[in-house]
This record gives C-alpha cells, sequence and structure tokens, in this order.
C-alpha cells in the first residue's frame, strides 16, 4: 500500500488578480493563505502556490495517444461527473481549450476522459476524468 499524502506545487504566474479570477472563479478552487506576492489555492484537494514571477518555459513535445500535448504542464484527476461537471463550467465560462473534452484510450486500460486549456499566466492545464480511480495506473 502506498503511502496517502496530498500533493504541494508552487508555480510563477504574472497577474494575482487573473489567477484569482480564474482559479477561484472559474475552476471553483478555494482561495487560502496569500501576501501581495503569492496566493495559495486548494486545487482539487492540493496545494498550488501561484508566486508572482516568471511562469515555467512549455513546449508541445509530449506524445500521448493521438495528441501532441504542451510539457510541463499541471493537473488533476477527477471522479468523471465532477470531470464532466468541470469540463461544462469551463464552456460557460468561455475557456479556450488546447484540446477540448475528449475520450482517450477507449475500451484500454486506463480509459479516461481529458481536456487541456491555459490559465490566465499560460500556465497548461490537463484535467482527467476516471470513472473508477482504480483504473487510473491499470496498464
Amino acid at each position: 500500500r502506498s503511502m496517502q499524502s496530498l500533493f504541494h506545487l508552487a508555480i510563477h504566474i504574472t497577474d494575482l488578480d487573473a489567477a484569482r479570477q480564474f482559479y477561484g472563479g472559474v475552476l471553483g478552487c478555494t482561495e487560502g493563505r496569500s501576501t501581495d506576492t503569492w496566493v495559495d489555492f486548494d486545487f482539487f484537494g492540493h496545494q498550488l502556490s501561484l508566486h508572482l514571477g516568471k511562469p515555467f518555459e512549455t513546449t508541445r513535445t509530449g506524445k500521448v495517444g493521438d495528441h501532441m500535448v504542451m510539457m510541463p504542464h499541471i493537473g488533476a484527476v477527477l471522479r468523471l461527473d465532477d470531470w464532466l461537471a468541470l469540463s461544462d463550467r469551463l464552456t460557460q465560462n468561455g475557456v479556450e481549450f488546447d484540446i477540448p473534452p475528449v475520450i482517450r484510450f477507449e475500451g484500454e486500460p486506463g480509459e479516461q476522459r481529458t481536456m487541456f486549456f491555459f490559465d490566465p499566466s499560460g500556465t497548461p492545464i490537463e484535467i482527467k476524468g476516471f470513472r473508477d480511480f482504480d483504473g487510473l495506473f491499470a496498464s
């Protein structure tokens, strides 16, 4: 049995107000502690710290199935009903998808839904949806 823990990630963003509007207002993440140079969010159960600075460089070099995805990227894995609700929320808020909501590896181990989009600082975000979390590491 693997040790259970929460994940913490700290990344650079260019604008705290835009980050608050996106992560809090659009994604629905709860804001935590902050100062005038950073803000924490409960990013789907994990701690995401957004600090003012130069965002990390990305390139479209990740070949996954039929897609070339932005690397590196951040993300989360949701239960399918939560993923569907978030997909609708993003669409209703006019978020432009890099890879629109799609089923990947259909009928195979690890079948999942996925979608890619960017935060206001250009950080690529992937949100996966699984009907059953037991399939997350299936091979």
